[in-house]
């Protein structure tokens, strides 16, 4: 959306103008939206994919996980959290050489005191389960969708037919 190079990874064209609407009502508002900075990328999906470090992904490449530099950046806007919803892994992290960033953003949620983490969505819940950290965590729900149209506000109509009482 910012046209930066995506290279082989996947975009929806259609959400695009949606993006850039976001990044220009965070801006108006005055809160901080974090977008990752740089990026490991490799040339195909694969365990074992050939893979480096780059800020913008080139042309044949896919972008499979976050970078070192977005890894430091999000771990420290985590410090001092009282609250954390967290939706989706940050990279691939089924595939060891792409799973530092889930690594560590698991890691800087489950280390931090006295703050409620909730994880939603069958991804995030997989890769906290997977990765050790799903006992650390205050709650976590496979309805990334539905949890986050909670907070929302939405109503959710199986919340709504379990407070039918008719």
């Amino acid at each position: 959306a910012e046209g930066q190079s995506i290279g082989n990874s996947l975009c929806e064209e259609d959400k695009l103008s949606y993006c850039l609407d976001m990044l220009k009502k965070a801006e108006e508002k005055g809160v901080k939206l974090l977008l990752p900075v740089d990026h490991v990328a490799a040339e195909k999906f694969a365990a074992d994919a050939p893979h480096k470090v780059v800020d913008e992904i080139p042309e044949g490449y896919m972008g499979l996980d976050i970078g070192p530099k977005s890894i430091a950046r999000f771990t420290e806007a985590l410090q001092g959290a009282k609250t954390v919803v967290w939706n989706g892994p940050m990279g691939v992290f089924e595939f060891e050489a792409f799973a530092a960033g889930t690594l560590a953003i698991c890691k800087a949620v489950a280390e931090l005191k006295d703050a409620t983490t909730v994880v939603g969505g069958g991804d995030s819940v997989n890769a906290v389960k997977r990765l050790g950290f799903a006992d650390r965590m205050t709650h976590i729900s496979t309805g990334g969708g539905a949890s986050l149209e909670f907070l929302e506000g939405k109503e959710l109509p199986g919340v709504a037919a379990a407070d039918n009482k008719d």
